[in-house]
């Protein structure tokens, strides 16, 4: 049997998406068409890893009638999940798209986690690294989880010799870098590694010096920097690369940095050479954003934009 990837969300969601000609405040506003997905940035990097014919199990915790429509959701489209239930309600994030084309989020803060949930988590984490190949970790901790989970996760993996990329900001991305484990891939944006090491970064030449010299670095293997519309920096051991895109047609931008990330384990998890994981991972999130649904890439158009990924190795 094929090992799997392990997509982890820990504070997945149901994504409710209520499209308005306009928001009327203060009053009732009635809507037609309502789309309801499964909801959080390891289930986004789980369902491009499924179109991606990549074996994929999605696990994090769910509790309540809406973890049920998670559960069921990922049954339809036939993704292996293993989930930790818990005895509360997971989340709904709203989004009402409204008045040409903006948006007003209602999110949820989801459920309140204790300590004995941690420690459950982590034994039922340490029981799913059986046959996978790569963890994938994305997004925040729900409330009550400490910030160290994500660096224990780490640290348990690391010692099964199973790569770890993670996709978080804020403490639990800083814990994760301060251990004696490292992730194998950390995927922050220029923003995030400015409040990391709490000091702004003006300029790629700038973020490149930072990366090469920060000990918060040493030990990561792969560090991918999103540029957006510019494509990425990409540090691998010691070297570092330059990577351009070509101009494509933006439908929906959310979700991109989920399908890098899966694109980047797919690539990982079949041994690719350092050229093919990079060009995968801008593919598949720019073919994300080529689409309406969140998550979702056609996998048809794959080999034109691999072609059209640029690469060029700085000094």
């Amino acid at each position: 049997m094929a090992k799997s990837i392990l997509a982890i969300t820990m504070n997945p969601s149901v994504d409710i998406s209520y499209p308005l000609d306009h928001l009327q405040l203060n009053s009732t506003n009635r809507v037609s068409e309502v789309t309801k997905t499964a909801g959080g940035k390891g289930l986004n990097v789980a369902r491009v890893l499924h179109q991606l014919n990549q074996p994929v199990v999605a696990s994090g915790v769910l509790g309540g009638t809406i973890g049920s429509y998670i559960e069921k959701q990922l049954d339809q489209t036939n993704i292996r999940h293993e989930f930790m239930p818990i005895d509360q309600e997971s989340r709904n994030c709203i989004a009402i798209l409204h008045d040409d084309m903006q948006q007003t989020e209602i999110l949820e803060s989801g459920p309140v986690l204790t300590p004995k949930n941690e420690a459950d988590f982590i034994e039922h984490f340490e029981k799913s690294l059986e046959n996978i190949s790569v963890v994938t970790i994305s997004g925040s901790l729900p409330k009550g989880l400490s910030t160290e989970l994500y660096a224990k996760m780490i640290e348990i993996a690391s010692e099964k010799e199973v790569p770890v990329l993670l996709d978080s900001s804020g403490d639990p991305l800083k814990v994760s870098l301060s251990g004696k484990h490292k992730p194998f891939l950390i995927k922050p944006n220029q923003e995030e590694i400015a409040q990391l090491i709490q000091q702004p970064i003006h300029d790629l030449a700038e973020l490149q010096k930072v990366l090469a010299t920060n000990p918060l670095f040493d030990g990561v293997e792969w560090i991918v920097i999103s540029l957006g519309a510019d494509g990425a920096l990409v540090k691998y051991k010691e070297e570092f690369f330059r990577l351009t895109i070509p101009k494509i047609n933006v439908v929906n931008p959310v979700g991109s940095g989920d399908s890098t990330v899966a694109g980047l384990a797919s690539a990982i998890a079949n041994n690719a050479d350092d050229t093919e994981v990079m060009k995968t991972g801008m593919t598949t999130g720019m073919l994300n954003t080529m689409e309406k649904q969140t998550g979702f890439i056609n996998a048809a158009l794959f080999d034109e934009y691999y072609n059209k990924v640029t690469i060029k190795t700085l000094n």
